[in-house]
């Protein structure tokens, strides 16, 4: 049983880890596309990356101060590092042994990754000219000595450590050491297909391979017989110090902040298990690095996060998706504010298009009756339709707010310079709310009809990001119910103004009682179970961790209502205790396209309760964040997430079992046709597409 502390719950730390060999074992997957395969490595490795710079960090931080986790006071950090280091260990085995089947996998395919010994000759005439063109003038060695300063490495970067070899009795210095770094960028690519590959072959090598190949156009200045190198990478912590100096505004306070987490502490160094051990001495020591830090040996290439751009080489070799589908109830050709104002509708991304609730925001941005538009922005694509559709409302006069919160990890720089693009056209930004992050999607619209204000509100599951939106499941509802409306207006308020606080009899808020709310929801079903009514909680979520509210799971699974959860990633609770006498059962899917979304069925005594949420069941999302959970009043949408969710809970070919073992072992079922959820939430989408839509709004 993997636990440390309370042997009622998993440890968080080791259960992410499970989380990501379940990505991890997607690249294992032979039914997977050997491409897409490949670019799970590339996730898995991201994913590892951010593990260290956030929790890792975290840890390493809660160890030299003698403290333990705030939301897991019992467990050891110092104990929880070592068994991190433990199962790191064995999953970049694991790695190494997928990705040699898969490179070999490839080569059937016609398909060769190729190193520097296996250069032939034509090949070498294309890389020297594509080496002499594209990357000789991003390259500067940086020659190492025990005198000078050792250079600043950059965290998720690589860097080539080399030795260079003399054996001339003419030469003083017999061994030299220097770094490159790997320019990879917007430019470069991690990959080089050489052109003109013969035998009906692709011919891929790696962009290290191939600066290893050119090492002699670099240092053909020193005289050396042999030249060494190996590829190295440090990551470090990523926390941002924010001072608390009240002169200056948040975004000064941050952009210095971005600028100290380049420099964080080395929380992790990866490097070739083959390097000489006195090269390997040498930069351990420059870098201040000890025994006690996390040096982790691996394979000859480090940085495969890079692998999620690996090339499109054949397109038989590709996950090919189905086109997006319109809503069965919208007519693109026409007004999506008066369909909404007769329908309420439930989207599923990426089955459907997100341009719909681009739509929506567009036609706000122009309809000479939308007095206001109200939105909260968390994490928005590179290149933004919905900035982009805010900047026109507000030129066109609309009273445009946005909430941006500059603490989304890792996108605050981003949402310090949309803060200027959007100021600059005249929208009244926000900048969260002081000592809590904005999570909740919410966009609220303010329309003058019949000389009054009436709200068309969407609220979502997943940022307001087309671009993940085309690979992120989420749900998101558009309703005209005036209740729902003025109750995110509340909410904004808030924003707007921290010291008003209100009530609310439809919207479930974080921070101030969503946890309340449903520990009284998980009683009521104990409740109804002990009078004989229908009892039952479905819960699916990105993470369980909350442990006020997993007790309370095991209080009604020990009074015998049935649980069926869906956690894609950390899952605290440990579904396979005895004393729940298997009234908890719980699965995580890993498929082609990112489970994201988050929603909540209550048996609720035969009238079933139904929310979607921004927020996890983590401390985090409950008491440090603005979440939101609305409840689903319309029949018909309803039906559309009971059947996704009884969907999800039948597959039986990505579906894995989360238990007290981490063994991500793949659910059987009883049901004897083969269920991918994915695939079949696509189909039933399409087939109502097909069906009569039913026009009638319940009360």
């Amino acid at each position: 049983m993997h636990t440390l502390g309370d042997n009622r719950f998993m440890n968080r730390e080791l259960s992410w880890l499970s989380f990501n060999e379940r990505v991890l074992n997607e690249a294992a997957d032979n039914k997977v596309p050997i491409l897409q395969r490949m670019r799970f490595l590339g996730i898995f490795s991201n994913n590892l990356d951010e593990f260290f710079r956030v929790r890792v960090a975290s840890m390493r931080r809660l160890v030299a101060l003698g403290k333990s986790p705030r939301d897991f006071p019992d467990q050891n950090p110092e104990e929880t590092l070592k068994n991190i280091q433990k199962r790191v260990l064995s999953l970049q085995e694991k790695f190494q042994i997928i990705y040699t089947q898969l490179t070999n996998e490839l080569k059937t395919e016609g398909i060769d990754i190729i190193d520097s010994k296996d250069i032939t000759q034509d090949d070498g005439i294309h890389i020297n000219q594509y080496f002499t063109n594209s990357i000789s003038p991003y390259i500067v060695p940086l020659i190492l000595t025990t005198r000078t300063p050792f250079p600043y490495l950059r965290d998720k970067t690589i860097y080539l450590a080399v030795k260079l070899i003399s054996k001339s009795k003419k030469t003083k210095i017999k061994i030299r050491y220097a770094l490159i770094e790997i320019p990879v960028n917007q430019q470069i690519s991690r990959f080089y297909v050489i052109p003109n590959s013969t035998n009906d072959r692709i011919r891929i090598i790696i962009l290290d391979d191939l600066i290893r190949y050119c090492l002699d156009e670099i240092f053909f200045m020193f005289e050396y017989d042999e030249i060494k190198a190996y590829t190295i990478k440090i990551t470090r912590d990523a926390e941002l110090d924010i001072d608390d100096d009240i002169s200056k505004s948040l975004v000064e306070k941050m952009s210095e902040g971005l600028l100290k987490r380049e420099s964080g502490l080395p929380v992790r160094f990866v490097y070739d298990k083959e390097m000489d051990l006195d090269l390997l001495k040498f930069l351990a020591s420059k870098m201040g690095i000890s025994e006690r830090d996390p040096l982790i040996p691996g394979g000859k290439y480090h940085n495969f996060k890079d692998y999620i751009n690996f090339p499109s080489v054949k397109p038989s070799l590709e996950n090919i998706n189905p086109p997006t589908l319109i809503h069965r109830q919208i007519d693109r050709h026409h007004s999506i504010i008066d369909v909404v104002k007769k329908h309420e509708i439930l989207l599923h991304f990426p089955y459907q298009t997100f341009d719909h609730y681009i739509d929506f925001l567009r036609e706000a941005a122009i309809d000479p009756r939308v007095k206001s538009i109200k939105i909260t922005l968390y994490r928005v694509a590179e290149n933004s339709k919905v900035i982009n559709a805010l900047v026109n409302a507000a030129k066109n006069g609309k009273h445009v707010t946005a909430v941006i919160e500059l603490l989304a990890r890792f996108d605050e720089e981003a949402n310090i310079n949309w803060s200027t693009v959007l100021q600059d056209a005249g929208v009244r930004i926000i900048h969260g709310v002081p000592g809590l992050k904005v999570h909740s999607k919410m966009t609220l619209i303010t329309r003058i009809e019949n000389k009054k204000e009436r709200f068309y509100t969407y609220i979502g599951t997943g940022n307001f990001n087309e671009d993940t939106a085309t690979l992120y499941c989420d749900e998101g509802l558009l309703t005209a119910d005036q209740e729902i409306g003025n109750e995110v207006m509340k909410v904004f308020e808030f924003m707007g103004r921290n010291y008003k606080r209100f009530n609310y009899s439809h919207l479930v808020v974080a921070p101030y009682g969503m946890r309340k709310h449903f520990v009284k929801m998980i009683a009521t079903e104990i409740k109804n179970k002990n009078l004989g009514k229908p009892a039952y909680i479905y819960i699916k979520l990105n993470s369980l961790v909350d442990e006020t509210l997993i007790k309370h799971l095991y209080m009604a699974a020990k009074a015998g209502v049935k649980i069926k959860l869906i956690i894609r990633g950390i899952c605290t609770l440990q579904p396979d205790l005895p004393e729940l006498n298997g009234n908890i059962e719980a699965i995580s899917i890993i498929d082609k396209y990112l489970e994201h979304s988050r929603f909540l069925i209550f048996a609720n005594g035969g009238d079933e309760a139904f929310y979607i949420t921004s927020a996890d069941w983590m401390i985090r999302n409950l008491d440090h964040r603005v979440e939101i959970a609305c409840p689903i009043y319309n029949n018909e949408l309803k039906k559309e997430l009971r059947e996704i969710f009884a969907i999800q809970w039948a597959d039986n070919v990505k579906a894995r079992v989360l238990d007290s073992q981490l063994s991500n072992k793949y659910r059987t079922t009883d049901n004897k046709e083969t269920v991918r959820a994915q695939t079949s939430i696509y189909r039933f989408l399409e087939q109502m597409n097909h069906e009569i839509p039913n026009t009638q709004k319940d009360d």
